[in-house]
């Protein structure tokens, strides 16, 4: 058994990363902290864990964490990388679902994050949790920084066309849609019913946080920086991710086939058949990415459509994904469900 810790689990998050655990035939859940909630049962903020979690929200504290095996930092960024260094040194592997090891860069770190990072040393040594690119670099790692929902979706969508250089890769597209979940459960005016209940719009067209992430990544399978165009919208459901991704083909292929033969031992990775439209819907609740190519009218442009549930494989189920991998276990243990229709 893996004995793990969450620390903050009071986010949507941090509950679907519980709602997945407690259904793990190899994971001994040892601490959650929040100090907000400190003193709080669990199923009480959470009432869909009764009679599945009878532990108490405690303050965060090193001594209780220091009894696990593995722990996940569910925590607004800038959180984790106090405590890591600590974390590491006895011995406790470490999964951190926000971004504070997810750049390689301290300087651009900060740039996007406005903070200085607290432990820029160990930058290099953080694996990106994209078991897809670095199935066995996480399988050694003690420090893993899982990645961002709309990273996950566009890098997937991107990787066949990038990895065989098929790619125009200084005119990309990136342009995804995302149910409220993924701003998180704090209050904010944005993200009321009344406000984007029926609307659609467009946010953050500057510059988002999770493009220089998606360029890192992206750069790193091309080996050149890439030239990306990312907008994010806010569309008006709970889960669900939709990337809609453009590029410029160089040459002719099988565009279905090298899709096909890229993610065929793909456990969370699922291509459509040829002129296939996948659905948020068809991933809800579950560690799927499905993926559809297509070539309007022959020309020299590729669509990919990219679909995720932002909170599972855009998040907690991508980490206990990571936490499989690191543990040497099935990659697939306690993520084998069914998406939730309707």
């Amino acid at each position: 058994m893996v004995k793990v810790g969450i620390v903050g689990g009071t986010g949507y998050t941090g509950v679907e990363l519980l709602r997945i655990l407690v259904q793990h035939p190899e994971v001994d859940l040892k601490v959650i902290t929040s100090r907000s909630e400190a003193g709080t049962p669990v199923a009480e903020l959470f009432p869909n864990l009764r009679d599945k979690v009878s532990l108490d929200f405690v303050a965060p504290d090193m001594s209780q964490l220091a009894e696990c095996d593995l722990v996940f930092f569910a925590t607004p960024n800038g959180t984790a990388m106090q405590m890591v260094p600590e974390l590491l040194e006895n011995g406790i592997k470490v999964v951190d679902l926000a971004a504070d090891f997810r750049l390689n860069d301290p300087v651009v770190w900060s740039k996007w994050y406005g903070m200085e990072h607290a432990c820029p040393e160990l930058l290099d040594e953080a694996v990106y949790g994209l078991p897809e690119i670095n199935r066995n670099a996480v399988a050694g790692a003690r420090l893993v920084a899982n990645p961002g929902c709309y990273p996950t979706a566009v890098t997937l969508g991107f990787l066949p066309l990038i990895s065989n250089g098929l790619l125009d890769i200084q005119s990309l597209i990136a342009d995804t849609k995302s149910g409220v979940s993924g701003a998180g459960r704090a209050a904010a005016v944005p993200t009321l019913m009344g406000e984007c209940g029926e609307s659609f719009k467009a946010y953050a067209v500057p510059g988002h946080r999770h493009l220089p992430e998606i360029s890192q990544t992206l750069s790193l399978m091309a080996d050149s920086e890439v030239g990306l165009t990312f907008v994010p919208h806010l569309v008006p459901m709970i889960r669900g991710i939709h990337a809609t991704l453009y590029g410029r083909i160089n040459g002719e292929s099988d565009l279905q086939t090298l899709f096909e033969q890229q993610y065929a031992n793909e456990p969370f990775v699922d291509v459509l058949p040829q002129g296939g439209h996948p659905e948020t819907r068809s991933v809800r609740g579950v560690n799927t990415c499905r993926i559809a190519v297509h070539r309007p009218q022959n020309s020299d442009t590729v669509v990919v459509l990219s679909v995720i549930d932002n909170l599972v494989k855009g998040a907690a189920g991508q980490a206990v994904q990571n936490m499989n991998l690191m543990s040497g276990l099935d990659e697939k243990l306690g993520l084998d469900s069914v998406a939730l229709l309707p």
